[in-house]
């Protein structure tokens, strides 16, 4: 399946809160893989940037990733994640047009 929709977004945290953050983060990326239907979802600490958490994501067309904006697991997700401390979230959808360069 090919993917029509890219999102690149980050999260901040104090970052003694970061450890707080990950079980949870965990489960809303199982929950997101498992049952949202995205072909790529990945999440990582940025090393040079204590307490950021970046996201990157493949869908197969924009319908599914509004439907996990809508998963039950999401409202949790943000709950946990405004308990953790959360300080910042910037997300960017982009519609894929071109032809895959690699």
């Amino acid at each position: 399946m090919e993917p029509t929709v890219v999102v690149v977004g980050m999260l901040r945290f104090p970052p003694g809160r970061v450890k707080q953050v990950l079980p949870h983060l965990k489960t809303l990326v199982d929950e997101t893989c498992r049952n949202d239907g995205c072909i790529a979802y990945e999440v990582a600490e940025d090393p040079f940037d204590p307490g950021v958490i970046r996201f990157s994501e493949l869908w197969p067309d924009h319908v599914s990733l509004e439907r996990h904006l809508k998963a039950p697991h999401i409202d949790p997700w943000r709950s946990a994640a405004k308990a953790c401390g959360l300080i910042e979230r910037r997300f960017t959808a982009y519609a894929i047009g071109g032809t895959k360069l690699v």
